[in-house]
C-alpha cells in the first residue's frame, strides 16, 4: 500500500532561506496540523523573504487511523525509521521520501509535535546539542524565536547520517539546523495548543528574516535536561497521581499500576528530582511503553 503526503511550498518573492516545517510524525498530535493549515491560508509571499515547506501531514495512516506512536500499517513509528529505505515498509518509504524530497533541501527545519493521544502533557522544545559550534548556536537561536517557557537541552543522540531515526536528527546529522516541538495534549486540537504552534513559527520567521518584524524576546525560559522516559513494566491500567508540569522530588509517586481487575501491582516513582514533562492520562499501560517524562531543571547553556 501506499499513502500521499500533502505538501505546500511557498515561495517568497526575496531570496531567504528555505525554512522546512513538519506536522503529523505522529498522526495523532493535532496542533501543529492545524498551524500549518492556517499559516498556509494566511501566508503572503509578495512579503515573505526566502521558501517554506510545509508538510502537513508526515504520517496519513496514522492520522486517518486515529492510532498513537505507531502506524497501522506496518506497526512502526515514524519517528524512529529516519532516514527511511525506498524498498522497506510504508513508514520507511515515507521517511525516505521525507528525508531526499523535504529535509535535504531545507536551510532551517522544525518537527511539529505535541502530546500524543495518551500523554497530558505541558509543551515544551527539544534544543539538540552537537558540539558544532554553527550548529548548536542555531539551534538554540531557533529554540529561543519559537517561544516556549520549557526547553529540554537534549545531548547524546547524534547517530551517522544513515541511522538517524528521528526527524531533527536526520537534518543535524546534515548539517541543517533543527529542533523538535511540543505544543498540545491527549489528541486535543484547542485553540490554545494551536496558537503556541502558530506564534513560534512566525516568531521564528522573524528571527531567521523571512518576515519582517521585531522578535518577541522569551523571557522567561526554565531549562531542563537528563530527561528520563519512564516505561511501564507490565500491561495494565494506570493511574497517574501527577499532572504535567509538577515539579517532583527523588522517588516522587507519579502514579499506580493496577490490573485489570482493579488490585494494585505497584508504584510508579520519579528516578529523580525534576519536571513531569508529561504523564500518561488515560488508563491503559503498556509493558514497554511510556508512562511519564522527567527531566532535572539545568542552568541555561553557555
Amino acid at each position: 500500500g501506499g499513502a500521499r503526503i500533502p505538501v505546500s511550498l511557498v515561495r517568497g518573492t526575496i531570496d531567504g532561506p528555505v525554512l522546512a516545517l513538519i506536522a503529523g510524525t505522529h498522526g495523532y498530535e493535532y496542533p501543529g496540523i492545524t498551524a500549518l493549515q492556517r499559516l498556509r491560508q494566511s501566508i503572503d509571499p509578495r512579503t515573505l523573504r526566502g521558501t517554506l515547506i510545509l508538510v502537513h501531514i508526515a504520517n496519513p495512516p496514522s492520522f486517518y487511523g486515529r492510532t498513537i506512536y505507531t502506524s497501522p500499517a506496518d506497526g512502526k513509528n515514524l519517528n524512529r525509521v529516519f532516514p527511511g529505505r525506498p524498498d522497506g515498509t510504508l513508514s520507511e518509504r515515507i521517511a525516505h521520501e521525507i528525508t531526499t524530497q523535504v529535509i535535504a533541501h531545507a536551510d532551517f527545519l522544525v518537527d511539529l509535535h505535541a502530546g500524543d493521544g495518551n500523554e497530558a502533557l505541558r509543551p515544551y522544545a527539544y534544543l539538540p546539542v552537537t558540539g558544532d559550534a554553527r550548529l548548536d548556536a542555531a539551534t538554540r537561536g531557533m529554540a529561543l524565536a519559537f517561544g516556549l517557557d520549557h526547553i529540554v537541552i537534549d545531548t547524546g543522540r547524534i547517530v551517522p547520517a544513515e541511522a538517524t531515526k528521528f526527524v531533527d536528527q536526520t537534518a543535524l546529522a546534515r548539517g541543517i539546523p533543527a529542533i523538535t516541538t511540543e505544543t498540545g495534549q491527549l489528541g486535543l486540537n484547542d485553540e490554545h495548543s494551536i496558537t503556541l504552534a502558530e506564534h513560534g513559527i512566525r516568531n521564528l520567521m522573524r528571527h531567521l528574516g523571512m518576515l519582517d518584524g521585531t522578535v518577541e524576546p522569551n523571557r522567561g525560559v526554565v531549562w531542563l535536561e537528563d530527561y528520563k522516559v519512564v516505561m511501564s513494566p507490565v500491561n495494565g491500567v494506570f493511574r497517574a497521581t501527577v499532572r504535567d508540569g509538577y515539579a517532583v522530588a527523588e522517588g516522587g509517586l507519579l502514579g499506580e499500576l493496577y490490573d485489570a481487575f482493579g488490585a494494585k501491582v505497584g508504584d510508579v516513582r520519579a528516578p529523580f528530582a525534576g519536571i513531569v514533562n508529561y504523564v500518561i492520562g488515560t488508563p491503559p499501560a503498556v509493558e514497554g511503553q511510556p508512562l511519564a517524562m522527567v527531566s532535572r531543571i539545568a542552568a541555561p547553556p553557555p
